[in-house]
Parts: structure tokens; sequence; C-alpha cells
């Protein structure tokens, strides 16, 4: 089992954690907002690149110099709709 702690732009909601444990090979997934960390433990049917792919799809890259003001941008954005979505949800079933 390898447990990685990949840093990523912008997290403010812990929304991912049940898309990253979709991903087979993925035991659990939990969320830091005020370090901007994802700890993923993950066995070897998966790798590192995959869970990486998979935060960024939602919207969530992987911080790096590579990602500039751009990415960590479109990162907030997602946040916020996600937020707004999961407020809509709550309150359509209460």
């Amino acid at each position: 089992m390898k447990i990685e702690e990949i840093i990523v732009a912008n997290i403010k909601s812990s929304g991912c954690e049940n898309e990253l444990l979709k991903l087979y090979g993925v035991s659990t997934a939990e969320v830091f907002n005020e370090k901007d960390i994802v700890k993923v433990p993950y066995d070897d049917t998966v790798n590192r690149q995959v869970i990486i792919d998979k935060l960024h799809s939602l919207g969530y890259p992987e911080a790096t110099e590579k990602n500039g003001l751009l990415m960590q941008l479109k990162s907030y954005t997602s946040c916020k709709a996600g937020r707004v979505n999961n407020l809509t949800h709550s309150t359509i079933s209460q």
C-alpha cells in the first residue's frame, strides 16, 4: 500500500473524496483544506498519475511550478460551482 500526499491548487472542500474512492485500488481519501493537501492511500492496481489525472478532471490540479495562475483560477471556479451544487441538493432534499 502506497500513500500519496498531493498538494493541489485551491482545494476548499472535500467533494473530491467520493470521486477518488471510485478509482479501483483507492481505499480512502482525505482532504486537508488548510494545507491544500489530498491524502490518498492506494494499492498496486492504480498508479499516481491516475490519481493526479482524476483530481485534475475535478478541477484540482496538482500544485507545481508548471501550473500557473490560470490553473488556480480554474480550480477555484470549480470549487465554487461544487459548493453551489451541494447547497442546492441539500436544500432540495430537506
